[in-house]
């Protein structure tokens, strides 16, 4: 029986790496710089160079390792095929095959890397225990990943989970990052927090800290929990946004907990008293109890649920 499995998180600046017990213990993690040039060519080769190295340098032979499991940012079905990586530079690929052949046939498993980071907090961190969860990360974007019972729900191409893009406001008139006008990642994302900020503060004259220096995610929930009434107003409707969004994904999958995540959830719980009361205002009365944790994992989630795609 095979001891140790590998977790690789391709990110568009760094490929994440990290070399697992196959009880999910990290014993090593490190980063590769990811080479975007020339449509992304080289990041593949630099990946199974790098696995193959730490492999020669822990003394792991071939048939000892149960495989190697990585996420990537773009729509990766239940096949492994990847369906374009715009940031990447990849086109349509087979990702599992790819790998496996520069591995010289080693076991491979592939999948989108928001739906492998839920995997991950599912396996080792806010999500132990649950077995239907959704993952929410809150970063320059919002990203998800829905897994039920154990199961990442995929969808047809890849593109399951894409949470942030559900439609939130009909009147937006800025476009979002996708094309579209009103997605969820325009108001609950740490942009777009800091742009309803930033328009708040426009619309009105009243003192708040926020006009003193930098707006951003942190500087408002900083503020908030200084008792600044513009920037509580401003966590309102960043609740109200996400509260609402959420309840619109529970009373569809029916989680048991949703898992927050991202660099927004550094302000901690004080998130959930913004989110909970329009969710649970909101919500189908079957959905009402479902559960609201802090992702535990960091930047980590994405090699631990890559790690756990072989392991399933």
């Amino acid at each position: 029986m095979a001891n140790y499995v590998f977790g690789v998180d391709v990110g568009g600046t760094t490929v994440k790496l990290g070399l697992f017990d196959i009880s999910g213990n990290l014993l090593d993690k490190w980063e590769i710089p990811t080479r975007t040039e020339n449509g992304g060519v080289q990041i593949l080769p630099d990946v199974a160079a790098s696995v193959q190295a730490k492999m020669e340098e822990k003394a792991i032979a071939k048939d000892d390792v149960a495989g190697v499991g990585i996420g990537a940012p773009g729509p990766v079905d239940d096949n492994g095929i990847i369906h374009e990586a715009v940031n990447l530079g990849w086109p349509e690929m087979d990702l599992k095959k790819e790998l496996s052949d520069l591995l010289g046939g080693m076991h491979v498993e592939g999948g989108n890397d928001a739906n492998v980071a839920a995997l991950g907090e599912m396996w080792k961190g806010g999500g132990q225990g649950y077995k239907s969860l959704v993952a929410v990360t809150l970063g320059t974007g919002v990203g998800g990943g829905i897994i039920i019972n154990g199961r990442v729900v995929n969808g047809c191409n890849g593109s399951g989970g894409e949470i942030g893009h559900i439609h939130v406001e009909d009147n937006e008139t800025e476009e979002c990052g996708c094309g579209n006008f009103g997605c969820l990642e325009e108001y609950a994302s740490a942009t777009g927090i800091t742009r309803l900020a930033n328009r708040k503060l426009k619309a009105c004259d009243k003192d708040s800290v926020l006009r003193q220096g930098e707006v951003s995610a942190k500087t408002v929930f900083d503020a908030v929990k200084a008792g600044d009434e513009l920037a509580i107003e401003v966590a309102k409707q960043f609740g109200e946004y996400l509260g609402k969004g959420l309840g619109v994904i529970a009373g569809v999958v029916n989680p048991e907990v949703f898992v927050i995540g991202g660099g927004v959830s550094k302000a901690g719980e004080v998130l959930f008293d913004y989110i909970r009361p329009p969710f649970e205002r909101t919500v189908f009365h079957g959905c009402r109890d479902t559960k609201f944790v802090l992702a535990t994992l960091g930047n980590d989630a994405g090699i631990y649920g890559a790690a756990k795609l072989v392991l399933e």
